[in-house]
């Protein structure tokens, strides 16, 4: 059968397939995101503990994922415990990298007026430093998870969930009648779920960042 007919024919699995695929890329970005700014917000006043939040989170990211995801294998198991721990660690550097550099960035004097009005340090961090930040930590959690899409087909080798599963199997059975099917569904289902990613992000970034500071 030709693309589209497979499609026609496996469409509710495909979807299924690329809603799990969406899940476990977001709920690792959620846990990505909290860990990462949490990690900024602790070493962006210290020039050593940046670097070494930066440098430690660059370092995870060069272990190949299929080597890390058969390292968590023996730890944690099969599934989606060690595709949510993997993914998560792939996804710290840009987020902690950007959280730092845009809270880095903030204008001092606007940081020392809200102290000459009574702010304390946490309120000075949530209402005025976070906020400003916010446009460079954005473009973290964009480069993350656009990453991300990719490495989660890699989870399949743990019996992950997602679009990876096709894509293994289409290889696994090459010369077969849809062995090329499977692996051209599953490659074009993550760029359109990276995509639609993508656009979501931009949309929260018109919402959410004041066009003075987008400007």
């Amino acid at each position: 059968m030709n693309f589209l007919e497979y499609l026609g024919s496996r469409h509710q699995q495909l979807l299924a397939d690329a809603y799990q695929h969406a899940s476990v890329v977001f709920q690792c970005m959620v846990l990505a995101t909290v860990l990462g700014v949490l990690i900024g917000v602790v070493t962006y006043r210290s020039e050593w503990a940046g670097n070494l939040a930066t440098t430690t989170t660059a370092t995870l990211l060069t272990i190949p994922s299929l080597a890390l995801i058969g390292l968590l294998i023996p730890l944690v198991g099969l599934g989606v415990p060690p595709t949510v721990i993997a993914l998560t660690l792939y996804g710290l550097l840009p987020i902690v990298r950007n959280s730092i550099v845009g809270l880095r960035g903030v204008d001092p004097s606007l940081v020392d007026a809200a102290s000459g009005i009574g702010m304390s340090r946490p309120a000075r961090l949530a209402r005025v430093e976070l906020p400003l930040a916010w446009p460079p930590i954005l473009t973290g959690i964009r480069v993350s998870t656009q990453m991300l899409m990719g490495i989660a087909a890699i989870a399949a080798y743990a019996s992950g969930p997602g679009l990876g599963n096709l894509i293994f199997r289409g290889i696994a059975s090459l010369g077969s009648t849809n062995a090329l099917n499977q692996v051209l569904a599953g490659t074009l289902g993550i760029i359109i779920l990276a995509l639609l990613f993508d656009a979501a992000y931009v949309l929260i970034g018109r919402l959410t960042i004041p066009r003075g500071i987008r400007a």
